[in-house]
């Protein structure tokens, strides 16, 4: 398959050593480009099935999945007028240690039972065991270890934990005016279960009528559409000619200041309220008790974050992008003061992100730089969601 290439890549891996199966991109036109699709190689897909599967979760996970297990009915179906479709749209959540410190990432996406699902022609009820199931798409890095850890904490809960990564993939559709389309005018929205369109007019090039279909992001819109599809077939609407590189998504949550992953967000030591996931809808705070939420909660309560992660961009003394010279981990410091403001996370060409405080943050230009790098002159940008509170 051809691949929609916007920018001249290759690999650097010490600007970007977390993601070394990243390319660099030189240059950020996706806005005119979009909408445009990616398989998303970082991460990988585990599934939850048994009885006690949402009741796991909602101890262990920041968000609240019971709507997972509640899902809503949808006012119009017209493949099948007389059968109900259930709505469960994807949880963002995270899980914390004990003392509310991030360790792992998780798109939580809820699968039809026997009575919601369609079988290959789209028309009737098919096959299925009618036990909930829910599929996680994760952080493939750690997955391995997310497992392990998993299955620690499962104690006697009925809720089998498999890893299912040769057989689904992730893929993220974005770019372009993607955002602002309504519901009525985007197709994703008609592809798989609960789609309101005759699916016989999908390309049965551009995908399968099982049930696996796009979702809206949930953690923003700006970042588009997320799904997890078979690993054997092409997702619906991804055309040859609009399929493009993970580095191009990439960039494209460095400019809207979204880090993703273990090794974006400080494993076992990133606060979450810092790395802004309240407003990634990625934290419930009426939902109960679960692994680390004393912390998350008092940290609420008093109101105070002095740190968030925000994006940064990197310009040289003449004010042009200065392109592969801050690495993840380089300190931010104040050029008035020397004393250090933060910290970058991440790092692609002349864009990263970085906890910096927001103090010093958004002060005059040329107040930041890189330590040991003068020359390298710090931007750092109020991302547009940011709430005005913030």
């Amino acid at each position: 398959m051809h691949r929609l290439k916007f920018f001249s890549f290759h690999y650097l891996k010490s600007t970007y050593h977390n993601h070394p199966k990243i390319p660099f991109c030189t240059q950020t036109p996706l806005q005119s480009a979009g909408p445009i699709a990616c398989l998303l190689k970082t991460r990988s897909v585990i599934r939850f099935k048994g009885p006690d599967t949402v009741k796991f979760l909602q101890g262990l996970v920041t968000n609240d999945v019971r709507s997972l297990d509640h899902p809503q009915v949808a006012a119009e179906n017209t493949i099948t007028p007389n059968m109900p479709v259930a709505v469960a749209p994807p949880v963002y959540a995270a899980m914390l240690t004990p003392q509310g410190r991030f360790l792992y990432d998780f798109f939580l996406y809820r699968t039809g039972r026997s009575e919601e699902r369609l079988d290959r022609t789209g028309s009737v009820p098919g096959p299925d065991s009618g036990e909930l199931e829910i599929y996680a798409d994760v952080d493939g890095s750690v997955v391995d270890e997310l497992l392990a850890t998993l299955k620690r904490y499962r104690l006697r809960s009925k809720v089998d934990i498999e890893n299912l990564a040769e057989d689904f993939s992730c893929w993220q559709r974005f770019g372009g005016d993607l955002a602002e389309e309504s519901p009525e005018e985007s197709e994703v929205d008609s592809v798989g279960w609960g789609g309101t369109t005759d699916p016989s007019g999908v390309s049965s090039s551009q995908g399968n009528n099982l049930g696996w279909h796009w979702e809206k992001d949930p953690r923003l819109a700006c970042l588009g559409y997320r799904g997890i599809f078979p690993s054997n077939a092409t997702p619906p609407l991804v055309e040859a000619d609009k399929e493009t590189d993970e580095g191009n998504f990439l960039l494209w949550r460095l400019e809207k200041g979204v880090a993703e992953g273990s090794t974006e967000i400080a494993k076992g030591e990133a606060i979450p309220l810092e790395y802004n996931l309240v407003g990634l809808n990625a934290i419930s705070f009426d939902k109960g008790c679960y692994i680390g939420q004393e912390l998350i909660a008092r940290t609420n309560h008093r109101g105070i974050i002095r740190k968030r992660l925000i994006p940064l961009r990197f310009l040289n003394d003449s004010g042009k992008e200065a392109e592969g010279k801050v690495a993840p981990g380089s300190e931010v410091i104040d050029a008035d003061s020397q004393k250090k403001v933060g910290a970058v996370t991440t790092a692609l060409g002349s864009r990263g992100l970085g906890l910096v405080r927001l103090e010093e943050a958004f002060k005059r230009e040329g107040t930041l730089t890189i330590k040991g790098q003068e020359d390298v002159h710090v931007e750092a940008i109020r991302p547009q969601w940011w709430p005005s509170e913030w």
